[in-house]
């Protein structure tokens, strides 16, 4: 990855290869983190905003609650944070990662009174499923690995542990030669990929699946307003592998993917196997929204200078 010149580490800003942990971490060994994903865009009238800032941010502080580590800063200053580290590096346009985890001390499943640290890096990081994925779409299939039951792991916590079940997915999935895969919830419904929320298009209505098995993403509700807002109809509604097959169009959204098309799942052509019209449609009124060129949504924007 393309390493950046400052990570903002407990108040400082410290050299990116001297942002170190000691090996006995908590979090290294049992999955006690939570994290986010942001962007910051280049606006096209000059200078640049975090997207949803202060949103992802209280979702960081919720998925800490959530799990029962105590994040030691307010909304306030890890947005703060956040814009200083991009003002440090001198970035235009970045992926934004804060992360918060339980630190080194008491070894044991029980995190006790070891301490909370918090980091925050930011590199430069391109569409997450390749360039091309944003027009041709992306091939899926759908995993064997079921996305973790609601009382098991605590889905709506964007939780490091959670990730395992993501990460045994997209192995599958990359190894039999797919782009990423579609997890189904212990019913079997569709879920979730392995770090994107999924909509499909039939008929001209759109369709997620509900704030049930699903961590409730950020994008996937600015998509939600915004194709509310160009007059589609939305629905949030389970669905099944088979509807997803029969579907005209379908797309990943999330921070790092943004909106991605799906052209293919487990063999069978979505639609006309690429970027829908909707599709379409939605990717191009989101870039403008990103890129402030949409004063509608000028509220999910913060912007800063360099």
């Amino acid at each position: 990855m393309q390493t950046t010149e400052f990570i903002w580490f407990d108040g400082k800003l410290v050299p990116w290869n001297e942002a170190q942990v000691h090996v006995l971490t908590h979090a290294l060994h049992y999955g006690s983190a939570v994290f986010e994903g942001i962007r910051a865009y280049a606006r096209t009238g000059g200078g640049s905003a975090v997207f949803r800032l202060k949103d992802h941010v209280q979702r960081l502080l919720n998925s800490a609650k959530i799990i029962g580590i105590t994040i030691p800063y307010t909304l306030d200053v890890l947005s703060e944070a956040i814009l200083q580290t991009l003002k440090a590096n001198k970035m235009p346009d970045a992926y934004i990662r804060p992360l918060s985890f339980v630190g080194y001390g008491e070894m044991g499943v029980y995190p006790g009174a070891n301490p909370v640290q918090t980091i925050i890096a930011a590199w430069p990081w391109g569409a997450y499923l390749g360039p091309e994925a944003l027009e041709r779409g992306i091939r899926v299939k759908t995993s064997s690995f079921a996305r973790s039951h609601v009382n098991t792991s605590m889905s709506k916590a964007k939780a490091a542990g959670n990730y395992i079940n993501s990460i045994l997915a997209k192995i599958e999935a990359r190894d039999d030669g797919y782009d990423e895969a579609v997890m189904l919830d212990t019913n079997g419904f569709v879920s979730e990929a392995t770090g994107e929320n999924i909509f499909i298009v039939r008929d001209g209505i759109l369709k997620t699946t509900p704030w049930t098995s699903i961590l409730g993403g950020i994008t996937r509700d600015s998509v939600l307003k915004l194709a509310c807002d160009l007059g589609y109809t939305v629905l949030e509604q389970q669905f099944t592998r088979d509807e997803f097959y029969i579907a005209d169009e379908a797309f990943f959204t999330g921070t790092a993917a943004e909106i991605t098309p799906i052209r293919e799942l487990d063999h069978r052509q979505i639609g006309a196997g690429q970027a829908g019209p909707i599709t379409k449609h939605l990717q191009k009124e989101f870039f403008k929204i990103v890129q402030g060129e949409n004063s509608h949504y000028a509220d999910w924007l913060t912007p800063y200078t360099l």
